[in-house]
């Protein structure tokens, strides 16, 4: 049943993006990529909101929790699974490894997008 529930929020999650990159685009032609931004805090924020309001039903049911927070937030933007883990890591007290993640992972995901063009 997992599956199924990331596979259709997946699908809407993604679906979204896409949608958001179609609208901003058509109105934002510059350099900067707006479209992205937008998603990746959008796709934050809903997930922020749906621990927060929903907690004790998606704790309750993880068939909620892999709908919203990994199928419909990693299908928007797998962006907002970096805040959330680099978030938990600093409210633990964790600043070293939340600094580290933060810097090797962007480095590491701008690194392979460079070798994926190159290849």
């Amino acid at each position: 049943m997992n599956w199924l529930l990331v596979f259709l929020g997946g699908g809407l999650g993604a679906t979204m993006r896409f949608g958001t990159s179609a609208l901003v685009t058509k109105w934002w032609q510059h350099v900067f990529p707006l479209a992205t931004l937008i998603s990746n805090v959008v796709a934050c924020l809903v997930l922020g909101v749906t621990l927060a309001l929903l907690r004790d039903k998606i704790q309750s049911n993880e068939q909620w929790y892999t709908f919203m927070v990994i199928g419909i937030c990693g299908g928007y933007s797998t962006f907002s699974s970096f805040a959330k883990e680099n978030l938990d890591l600093f409210e633990k007290g964790n600043y070293l490894m939340g600094g580290l993640n933060i810097v090797v992972s962007v480095a590491l995901c701008i690194a392979a997008v460079y070798i994926g063009k190159k290849v």
